[in-house]
């Protein structure tokens, strides 16, 4: 039996996948991302079609649907958590600003760098 042996490079993410792909604006559509995960979360939880979601808070089924499917360009993080307040949900946001790391921030300014 012959060993194969293959080059695989083991890369760490950030824990944002939008930024780790370079995305404009990723903290934002990070932030989207997860409160959309529990708007689903909660329609999961409380067993909820899109309709008895509509029922329930006044907002569209559509909404609910593109929230499903994570189409989220036209939601605004103020949007989404208003829809969770409207679920009878909680919500929580802790900020924490910090600088970029040098090749982030040089990455977004056009300089190459070496690490």
């Amino acid at each position: 039996m012959t060993e194969q042996k293959d080059d695989i490079e083991l890369v760490r993410g950030s824990g944002n996948v939008f930024a780790d792909f370079d995305v404009a604006d990723a903290s934002l559509r990070q932030l989207r991302a997860i409160l959309a995960a529990e708007v689903v979360k909660t329609l999961d939880k409380e067993k909820l079609t899109v309709r008895d979601a509509e029922a329930r808070t006044g907002i569209a089924a559509a909404d609910f649907s593109r929230i499903r499917q994570a189409k989220l360009d036209r939601f605004t993080v103020d949007r989404l958590m208003r829809i969770l307040d409207r679920l009878d949900r909680d919500v929580r946001v802790k900020v924490s600003v910090a600088a970029r790391p040098e090749h982030l921030a040089a990455c977004r300014r056009g300089i190459a760098t070496s690490r």
